[in-house]
């Protein structure tokens, strides 16, 4: 059908209306989550210092779990703890049609002894693989529990001015299960998390101790990489430690093994196309000071963002350590356990949600792409079955000097937490504008 031009400038000048309107009353939302966010701040915080002083292992999130059930039902929600032994999940249904989206917040502590002189540090111990441990939030998953603690109270208040469902997750055993038990995102999944609530899209983020507070950064695609472990196991001849010739030293050849992985990575690896790492994390050898052992027995991880680049490094591990031991004459038995796989960021969802994350830190300068990161993330997981999204939210104090703040997984570790405000915004405003928009 041709359109008479007489016509054609009152239809642009309607769409035009329609356009303004609804940007008007996306300003307006978003008007709305500022001074909600503003307004519950302060509680945030106390939610976070409760969470960081008494912090839980794997799988072992008991108190954890109540304590997040409690604040979820004393603002109307009801809770769902069926899913991955300690898991918490509560819905918002706007009674209205549209699409579902999933947030995501991890809620396990590390087997650390903090340090840090903060008036609410952890003094909690607890036992890991047999030892008695300190335990501490030491990668920021207090913050995650609070910043979407809030999140679900001001969407629960806005819940007439969305349309579709949202699905709360607090999820345990980020860090991974205990030897022998299943948890965390990958257990979620299995049970049917993502199937019973018929969850679209997923959206999470990572507070970050040497990110500054007020910015986000994120990377379409894989963003964060895949995270297996290896086991070798190094077999040589017991004999006296002052006759080496009359046995097979296994200490000795896993040095050897530990330095050829190396190579794999600084040699055999196309690092432009990707990075990656193998790290030894513990080798066990030997009884005593004037005995060379039987055997010795190393473990590490190997982080890799490229499938390709995953499959050919794991065989290069198992010929490197085996070829090493035969010319010693040891013997090496390597075992390879997949983890979880890349995170990564569909694009187009992505793109499309950039311009949220940018309204909610206060301008695109403050939203950043970054470079692909060897750390690795269960919410793969959930990124493996639905589109997802998954970004950074900053935590170093600005008058830290950058470099200069005190890595995760460490005693030392820091936030700031004038950044959760940021990280609550940026949760809000995704979860209404992908709401609204695909409602459309």
């Amino acid at each position: 059908m041709r359109i008479s031009r007489s016509i054609l400038p009152l239809i642009i000048l309607s769409l035009g209306q329609v356009y303004l309107t609804g940007q008007t009353n996306m300003d307006d939302l978003h008007g709305t989550i500022d001074q909600k966010a503003a307004a519950i701040n302060d509680q945030v915080i106390q939610w976070r210092h409760h969470f960081h002083q008494f912090p839980e292992l794997s799988n072992r999130e008991f108190k954890t779990a109540d304590a997040i059930a409690q604040y979820l039902t004393g603002m109307g929600y009801e809770v769902d703890r069926s899913f991955a032994k300690t898991g918490v999940v509560a819905v918002l249904d706007s009674g209205k049609p549209g699409p579902t989206v999933g947030l995501r917040a991890d809620i396990d502590a590390l087997p650390v002894t903090e340090r840090t002189p903060i008036p609410f540090a952890s003094k909690e111990t607890s036992t890991y693989l047999g030892q008695e441990v300190g335990v501490m939030h030491a990668c920021g998953h207090d913050t995650h529990i609070s910043m979407l603690l809030g999140t679900a109270s001001i969407l629960k208040d806005m819940k007439n001015q969305l349309k579709g469902k949202v699905v709360f997750v607090f999820q345990p055993a980020e860090e991974g299960a205990p030897p022998g038990e299943e948890g965390g995102a990958g257990l979620m999944v299995k049970e049917g998390l993502l199937d019973k609530y018929g969850i679209d899209v997923m959206f999470g983020q990572h507070i970050g101790s040497g990110l500054d507070v007020g910015k986000l950064v994120y990377k379409p695609g894989g963003m964060l990489a895949a995270a297996d472990v290896f086991n070798i196991k190094v077999t040589g001849k017991q004999t006296h430690g002052s006759q080496p010739w009359a046995g097979v030293d296994p200490i000795t050849v896993s040095a050897q093994i530990i330095m050829g992985l190396q190579t794999i990575i600084s040699r055999q690896t196309e690092l432009t196309k990707e990075a990656a790492v193998i790290t030894v994390g513990k080798i066990t050898g030997g009884v005593r000071n004037n005995i060379i052992p039987e055997t010795c027995e190393m473990t590490g991880t190997i982080r890799t963002l490229d499938t390709a680049m995953q499959r050919i490094i794991h065989e290069k591990i198992k010929l490197t350590a085996t070829k090493i031991a035969e010319s010693a004459g040891a013997k090496a038995d390597v075992e390879i356990i997949i983890g979880v796989p890349v995170t990564y960021n569909d694009p187009g969802l992505t793109q499309m949600m950039v311009p949220s994350l940018q309204a909610a830190a206060g301008g695109p300068e403050n939203v950043l792409v970054t470079q692909a990161r060897t750390g690795a993330e269960d919410f793969s997981y959930f990124a493996e079955k639905v589109p997802s999204l998954f970004w950074s939210t900053g935590g170093k104090p600005l008058d830290t000097p950058p470099g200069y703040a005190a890595p995760h997984h460490t005693p030392d570790f820091f936030i700031d937490e004038s950044g959760m405000e940021t990280g609550v915004k940026a949760m809000c405003y995704v979860t209404v504008d992908y709401l609204l928009h695909q409602a459309k």
